[in-house]
């Protein structure tokens, strides 16, 4: 069974940096594509940026673009999601999530991990 488990969220001011992880295990994952979510109160659940596991090859929604960027680590099976230049309207609990590269629904979810901006 496919285990997704996040870790680095926290408060940080506006302007700065955090580093979001993803422990992925279960499987091998080379036939997966892995993404990066987050939900706002009261707001529907935000895609941000996927990558394949294989071959690297990423995506990012516009809202994020050139200041988020998502990256992983074969040989330690994580994921990580690299966010710069923070504003506060990206306070939200931020969510791995994984599916098979040939389909279209993610159906493996981590927990989540909170990430709150000051301004």
């Amino acid at each position: 069974q496919v285990q997704l488990v996040e870790s680095g969220g926290g408060l940080v001011q506006a302007g700065g940096s955090l580093r979001l992880s993803c422990a992925a295990s279960g499987r091998t994952f080379s036939s997966y594509m892995m993404g990066w979510f987050r939900q706002a109160p009261g707001k529907e659940r935000e895609y941000l940026a996927a990558i394949t596991w294989s071959a690297g090859i990423t995506w990012y929604a516009d809202s994020v673009k050139g200041r988020f960027t998502i990256s992983r680590d074969k040989a330690k099976n994580m994921v990580y999601l690299q966010m710069n230049s923070l504003k506060p309207e990206d306070t939200a609990v931020y969510y791995c999530a994984a599916r098979l590269a040939d389909e279209s629904r993610y159906n493996y979810w981590g927990q989540g991990t909170q990430v709150t901006v000051s301004s």
